[in-house]
C-alpha cells in the first residue's frame, strides 16, 4: 500500500507499507525522484570546469559539477549535454557514462547518471531563475586536493571527479 503525503515540483513523499524478505510488515518513508544526470567538463588541457553554486538545504555555496533534474521521459544522456549548456555555457563532442549512482537508498529513489564530457566549445549559458552560480575552472588534481581538504562535499561531484581521476594516465 502507498500513501501519498507530498507531491512537490521535485520530490513526492509517500509512505509505503511492504513486507521485506524477512517476512516483517513496516511503513517506510520514501522519497521518489525522477532522477538527474550530472556531468565533468574536461578541457583539452585537461581542466575540469565545475560551479560554485548556492544550494539553501547546505546552507549556503558548495563545489559541484552541473547536473539537473530529468525532464520525463528524458534521456539522461540529453540532460547531461543540456545541463552542461545551461550551467556552464559549453558544449561537447563527446560524452561518457562513468557511474549510476543511488543518492540516499536509505529513502530515497533518485539515481544520478554521472558523464565526462570532452570536446568541449563554447555554447551559450542560460541559468534558470533560481540558479545562482560562479563557474570555476581547476586543475583536476587541485579538484581532487579539494575532494581531500573537504572543500569539495558534493557526492555527485566526488564521485565524477574520482572517476575521472582514475581514468586519466599520469605523466
Amino acid at each position: 500500500m502507498v500513501r501519498n503525503v507530498y507531491t512537490g515540483k521535485v520530490v513526492t513523499l509517500n509512505v509505503d507499507t511492504v513486507q521485506l524478505p524477512n517476512g516483517v510488515t513496516v511503513d517506510l518513508e520514501t522519497i521518489r525522484h525522477p532522477g538527474a544526470a550530472a556531468v565533468v567538463p574536461v578541457k583539452d588541457d585537461g581542466t575540469v570546469v565545475l560551479i560554485r553554486q548556492f544550494r539553501h538545504a547546505a546552507g549556503g555555496f558548495i563545489y559541484e559539477i552541473p547536473a539537473g533534474k530529468l525532464a520525463p521521459g528524458e534521456d539522461p544522456l540529453h540532460c547531461a549535454s543540456r545541463e552542461l549548456e545551461e550551467e556552464v555555457g559549453y558544449q561537447a563532442s563527446s560524452f561518457e557514462l562513468l557511474s549510476s549512482i543511488f543518492t540516499a537508498p536509505g529513502f530515497a529513489d533518485e539515481v544520478i547518471h554521472v558523464y565526462k564530457a570532452i570536446g568541449l566549445t563554447k555554447g551559450r549559458q542560460q541559468l534558470d531563475r533560481d540558479e545562482v552560480l560562479e563557474v570555476i575552472e581547476m586543475s583536476l588534481s587541485e579538484a581532487i586536493s579539494k575532494i581531500e581538504d573537504g572543500t569539495i562535499r558534493d557526492a555527485k561531484t566526488i564521485v565524477g571527479l574520482q572517476a575521472v581521476y582514475i581514468k586519466t594516465p599520469r605523466r
